[in-house]
């Protein structure tokens, strides 16, 4: 009988080790720079966007949303085709709940504390919103950390660090650092390229953020996201001395008179927010002759009148969410070929995009994130 009660002793020993194996509290630094303790792995999170689904997809791949008891509503809204298609494997997630931005103003901490996360996952660019409501303190005397990591305002410096962060998070380190190199691989099949082509010619290009989204004329990116991702890829953007920050706008009379050699047009799927707007709707299973059709109506405004890229027919889009997600890679790709197609001819975007979701994704490639005049 004692051996029986040293064998069960063992046992519950062991099982009490064994979960505290499991639960370790740990400090990581985010991509704020702040010193956040959390207990890990988690297993009930809050996304401060639906659209970083696209990270728990890499990371909890047989299911991105075990962990999600929260969410904003922005994955169904601002990119319906990705939503439908990860709702088509994943039907549960019809029935997480949602809650308002920090942005907003609408995020509601009651609701928060019922859903019991063990850490709130937000975008850096809702940092000074949390602060400004003193969301992070309030959040914190209940028991909830907030984590910051970034694929937009920096992707080039943060979407490894953000990776190695949610990887830590989830306990799944090993799966974020195989991403990571792939990543890199990938961005490297364009920047070692560039770097040793120190001549090459480079092509002034206009990059417009969610064109025909509204009547005004228009958005763009400085130094950073869509406008990094043209100076990686061999060419000049045209708004990088006009626009201080990431995102900003341009006047029609500047297009004309930088007269850009190549216009590139982000564009999605946008319904829910402008109804039969003139937005390209890019994306997974999209239409390519509709989009082609409206990107063609978006050079007839007056901001390309005459400009060389319209001339030449170097006018392009490309999905727009690629700007706040961990596969902007796809997107460096694809620029470079447009901006330099002999240098490269070898190079294939699309076969990289394939291979993500053969690797590291739980749904279906579909065609459609980009489109061209030429």
């Amino acid at each position: 009988m004692s051996c029986l009660r040293n064998i069960l002793g063992a046992s519950v020993l062991s099982l009490i080790a064994a979960s505290q194996a499991l639960a370790d509290k740990v400090t990581l630094t985010d991509i704020a720079g702040r010193q956040v303790e959390v207990e890990t792995p988690v297993q009930r999170v809050i996304l401060g966007e639906g659209r970083q689904s696209f990270f728990t997809a890499v990371l909890d791949t047989d299911n991105p949303f075990a962990r999600v008891v929260g969410w904003r509503d922005d994955f169904m809204k601002a990119d319906p085709d990705s939503y439908a298609a990860y709702l088509e494997k994943f039907p549960e997630i019809a029935s997480i709940p949602n809650f308002g931005g920090f942005k907003e103003g609408t995020f509601d901490i009651e609701q928060a504390v019922s859903l019991k996360p063990d850490v709130m996952i937000l975008n850096l660019e809702a940092k000074a919103a949390t602060d400004e409501a003193g969301y992070e303190a309030k959040l914190a005397e209940v028991g909830i950390p907030i984590v910051y990591v970034d694929f937009r305002e920096k992707p080039f410096e943060h979407t490894a660090k953000s990776m190695e962060i949610i990887g830590e998070l989830y306990g799944k380190q090993d799966r974020a650092a195989e991403y990571n190199a792939f990543f890199a691989a990938e961005m490297a099949k364009v920047t070692d390229v560039i770097a040793a082509h120190p001549d090459l010619v480079r092509p002034l290009v206009f990059v417009e953020r969610a064109g025909g989204y509204s009547e005004d004329c228009c958005m763009s990116f400085g130094n950073e996201n869509f406008g990094r991702m043209v100076e990686e890829a061999g060419g000049t953007n045209m708004a990088r001395d006009v626009i201080p920050g990431t995102f900003g706008t341009v006047n029609a009379e500047q297009i004309i008179a930088s007269n850009p050699d190549v216009a590139i047009v982000t564009g999605g799927n946008w319904e829910a927010f402008v109804p039969g707007g003139a937005w390209v709707g890019v994306g997974p299973g999209a239409d390519l002759d509709v989009a082609r059709q409206k990107l063609a109506a978006l050079t007839e405004r007056s901001a390309f009148t005459g400009i060389k890229a319209v001339e030449t027919g170097s006018v392009h889009a490309i999905w727009h969410q690629f700007y706040n997600n961990p596969y902007s890679f796809v997107a460096l790709q694809q620029i470079a070929k447009w901006l330099h197609p002999e240098v490269f001819a070898d190079l294939d975007p699309e076969a990289a995009l394939k291979t993500l979701h053969e690797r590291f994704l739980p749904v279906d490639y579909r065609p459609g994130y980009w489109v061209s005049l030429n």
